[in-house]
């Protein structure tokens, strides 16, 4: 078995996807919560980063939101989505601190599925080489499989962000073994020399386990359960439990 509780090497990065803090002032309209207040808080609280997936149908995040955020994140900023056009454009002009790249199709409710690494070589070559280019980091969305890992050190992408929800939905189930295949494959990205981020499902539950048992991961994006579990204890208490378990 490859899981074991060892592998705590320092605080991991906390950044927050807002996303959702997006969806409900979308809900009524006009501007409440203000987006751009909701990111320079949370940083206040000591958040170490902020992320934003827009997709095509704006029906959280807005491409303008993309821009307005700019000027206010002073910690990480993480752009994720699919790279088509408009995507890949809104990101070269904005030049965030890096850019993950996830596979979702265009009707997705939320992200489903990492890259084929082997299948789509030539066009994330291509793609993470123009963002690198721009000065940006390149992370993108994987599944836990040993195969992909390798595919996306051929790329030449910085980081891999390890695809999380089946590991969460085991482990709501006491199935702490689902960790060992992203045990295996962060042994193996290490070793590629690929940075380690990880997302999805991660929530006050499981990140803490998850954590202990992912040697060097650099950074996990939380959104839907963070501003969940912020609707009972509070904004500023949440990103500070999470801290607290990511250090």
């Amino acid at each position: 078995m490859y899981f074991c509780t060892s592998y705590s090497y320092g605080m991991t990065k906390l950044s927050v996807n807002i996303n959702k803090i997006a969806t409900l002032r979308n809900a009524r309209g006009g501007n409440t919560p203000n987006l751009v207040q909701a990111a320079i808080d949370i940083q206040n609280f000591g958040a170490h980063g902020i992320t934003i997936h827009p997709r095509p149908d704006e029906r959280h995040i807005r491409y303008q939101d993309a821009y307005d955020l700019k000027s206010v994140v002073t910690t990480e900023y993480n752009i994720e989505g699919n790279p088509q056009d408009k995507f890949l454009d809104l990101v070269l002009d904005i030049k965030p601190t890096q850019v993950t790249l996830v596979p979702d199709a265009i009707d997705a409710i939320t992200s489903n599925a990492g890259w084929d690494t082997v299948n789509h070589k030539d066009y994330l070559t291509e793609i993470i080489s123009e963002c690198k280019q721009n000065g940006i980091r390149t992370s993108i969305f994987v599944d836990p499989n040993m195969r992909m890992i390798e595919g996306a050190a051929a790329v030449g992408t910085d980081r891999i962000e390890l695809y999380t929800e089946a590991f969460a939905a085991q482990y709501t189930l006491g199935d702490k073994e689902a960790i060992e295949p992203y045990t295996a494959c962060a042994v193996l990205a290490n070793e590629l020399g690929l940075g380690i981020n990880a997302g999805h499902d991660l929530s006050l539950e499981n990140i803490q386990y998850f954590k202990e048992n992912i040697p060097s991961l650099l950074e996990v994006s939380i959104g839907h359960a963070l501003i969940s579990e912020a609707l009972y204890a509070g904004l500023e208490t949440v990103v500070r439990q999470y801290l607290k378990k990511l250090s």
